[in-house]
C-alpha cells in the first residue's frame, strides 16, 4: 500500500505543479495518468476510466478551494455568475455522472481523447473568442451550466476550459472569467463526487478500498502533493515562458490523446 501511495503522491506532485504553471484544469493531467496507473495495478479495464474520471473529480473538491479563496481575495470572482449557474451546474454534473455510469470505458477513454485533441488546438492556436454579448438570464444560465456540468463529468475536469471562454464571449474580462471559473469548479467537484459515489455503490469488481467510482488511495495520494505542489507551479510561471511551454504541453496533450486513442482502437 505505501507504493501504492507514493505513486500517486507523484501523480498529484505533477499535476499540482503544471496547474499552477500553466493555469490548466488538474483534471486534464491527472485523468490519464491515473489511467496508467490503475493499469499498472492489475484494475479491471471496464473499471479503470469511471474510477479516473471519479477520483480526479473528487481531488477537485480539495484543490478548488484554494484556488477560489486567492481570486476571492484579489475580488475576480463574480458571485453574482456563480449563482445564476449554479443550479444548472449541479444538475448537470450529476447527469453527467449517471450517463458515464452507463457508459463503456472505451467510450469514455473515445470522448475523453476528443476533447483533450479539442484542447490542445485552443492551446496551439491561443484562439479566444471575441466579446459579443451579455452574460445570460436564469434560464440561460441553467442550461449553459448543464452543458458545461455533463461535458466535466465525463472527462474529470472542474470547466474551467468551458466556462471560460464561455464567459469572455459575455464580456467577462480574462482574469476575472478565470477566477470565475475557479468558483464554478467546487461545485462541479461536489456533484460529480456524489454522482460518481452514488452510481458506483452497484458496481462490481471494484479495488479495495474504493467508495464507489472513487478509489481512495489515489485520492489522498493526489490531495497531499497537489495542494503543496501547486503554489511552486505559480512561482515557476513568474520565471519560465508560459506561452512556450504551453505549446509544449499543448503537444504532450496530443501525444497521450493519441496513445489513448491506440488503446481504444
Amino acid at each position: 500500500m505505501t507504493t501504492i501511495l507514493l505513486m500517486y503522491m507523484l501523480v498529484g506532485a505533477v499535476a499540482g505543479i503544471l496547474a499552477g504553471l500553466l493555469g490548466i484544469g488538474g483534471g486534464l493531467v491527472i485523468v490519464p495518468m491515473l489511467v496508467f496507473c490503475f493499469v499498472r495495478q492489475g484494475i479491471p479495464d471496464a473499471m479503470i476510466m469511471h474510477l479516473a474520471l471519479g477520483t480526479s473529480l473528487a481531488s477537485i473538491m480539495f484543490t478548488a478551494v484554494s484556488s477560489f479563496r486567492a481570486h476571492h481575495k484579489r475580488g475576480a470572482v463574480h458571485w453574482d455568475i456563480v449563482r445564476k449557474i449554479l443550479i444548472g451546474i449541479f444538475t448537470g454534473t450529476f447527469i453527467g455522472s449517471c450517463i458515464a455510469a452507463q457508459l463503456s470505458t472505451r467510450f469514455l477513454k473515445g470522448f475523453f481523447v476528443a476533447f483533450l485533441y479539442y484542447v490542445a488546438v485552443q492551446m496551439l492556436t491561443n484562439k479566444k473568442p471575441k466579446p459579443s454579448r451579455q452574460i445570460p438570464g436564469y434560464t440561460g444560465m441553467f442550461g449553459v451550466g448543464n452543458v458545461i456540468g455533463i461535458v466535466s463529468s465525463l472527462v474529470g475536469i472542474g470547466g474551467g476550459t468551458l466556462s471560460v471562454p464561455f464567459m469572455l464571449w459575455c464580456n467577462i474580462p480574462v482574469h476575472h472569467a478565470i477566477g470565475t471559473s475557479a468558483a464554478i469548479g467546487f461545485p462541479i467537484a461536489i456533484a460529480g463526487t456524489v454522482g460518481y459515489i452514488y452510481n458506483g455503490l452497484k458496481a462490481t469488481d471494484l479495488p479495495l478500498y474504493s467508495l464507489g467510482y472513487i478509489y481512495l488511495p489515489a485520492l489522498v495520494g493526489i490531495v497531499l502533493t497537489s495542494v503543496l505542489t501547486a503554489p511552486l507551479g505559480v512561482r515557476l510561471a513568474h520565471s519560465l515562458p508560459v506561452n512556450r511551454l504551453k505549446r509544449v504541453f499543448a503537444i504532450l496533450l496530443l501525444m497521450v490523446g493519441t496513445r489513448m486513442l491506440i488503446s481504444v482502437l
